[in-house]
C-alpha cells in the first residue's frame, strides 16, 4: 500500500532557503564572504602610509641612481666648454701693418648648444707631411675671459708675427695651422695662405692673443 509523501515542516524549509540565499551571496563576492565597509579611518590612514612620488629636482638623483636633467636641458643650452668636435677653425684676411702680418685665427660653434671657450687655443704650423714648422707661438699676455658662443656665433684670436722678409729670419711656407680649442687635445685643420713664416729666432716668433668674441673682421 502507497503511503502519501511526508510533507517537510515550514521551519525546514525556511532554514534551507536562508542557506541557498547565502551561498548565492558568497558566490557573488568571489568566495570571500560579504563585504564590508572599512572602519572609519582605515582609507585615510593607509593612503597616508605610502607618500605621493616626487619628480627629483635638477641635479638630484634619480630612482635609477641617474641624474635628472632640468626641462631646460632639452635641445641644449649652455653646457660647460667647446670640446674640438663641436667647432670649425677658419683663418681670416690678413691685416699687415709696420712689417707685422696679422691673422684672425676663428673657432665657431657648430653644435646645437651653446657653449664657452677661455683663453687661449693652441696653434702650430705644418708642412704637407704634418711635420710641424717652428715653434709654438708665444701667448701675447692678456686677461682671458670665458666667451659664450651660442650655436653659429664665433671667437677668434690673434695670430701676429713678423714678415721674415723684414726680420731676415728663417722661414719655410707652411701647407697647414694647427688649431687645438682651449682644454682640448684634438686639433683641427686649416689651410695656410699666409705665405712664409719665421721658423726660427725668438725676436720674430709667432704670437697669439686670447679668444675674444666675433670674427676679428
Amino acid at each position: 500500500m502507497t503511503g502519501k509523501p511526508r510533507q517537510l515542516p515550514s521551519t525546514a524549509l525556511l532554514a534551507g532557503a536562508a542557506a541557498l540565499a547565502a551561498l548565492l551571496t558568497a558566490c557573488g563576492n568571489g568566495g570571500n564572504g560579504p563585504s564590508a565597509s572599512p572602519a572609519p579611518g582605515t582609507e585615510t590612514a593607509t593612503a597616508a602610509s605610502t607618500p605621493p612620488a616626487r619628480t627629483p629636482a635638477a641635479g638630484e638623483p634619480s630612482a635609477s641612481g641617474g641624474v635628472e636633467s632640468s626641462a631646460a636641458g632639452v635641445g641644449g643650452v649652455a653646457g660647460g666648454r667647446c670640446h674640438t668636435s663641436e667647432l670649425r677653425a677658419s683663418l681670416g684676411g690678413n691685416d699687415p701693418g709696420a712689417g707685422q702680418e696679422n691673422f684672425p685665427v676663428v673657432l665657431t660653434n657648430t653644435s646645437s648648444r651653446s657653449c664657452t671657450v677661455a683663453g687661449y687655443p693652441g696653434a702650430a704650423f705644418t708642412d704637407t707631411t704634418g711635420r710641424q714648422l717652428g715653434p709654438d707661438p708665444a701667448r701675447t699676455p692678456g686677461r682671458a675671459t670665458p666667451v659664450t658662443l651660442a650655436p653659429g656665433r664665433s671667437a677668434w684670436s690673434g695670430l701676429s708675427f713678423t714678415n721674415p722678409g723684414v726680420s731676415g729670419a728663417e722661414s719655410a711656407k707652411p701647407a697647414w695651422l694647427l688649431v687645438t680649442p682651449p682644454d682640448e687635445r684634438d686639433s683641427l685643420r686649416v689651410a695656410w695662405t699666409g705665405g712664409a713664416v719665421p721658423v726660427s729666432g725668438t725676436a720674430s716668433r709667432a704670437s697669439l692673443t686670447v679668444l675674444a668674441p666675433g670674427t676679428g673682421a
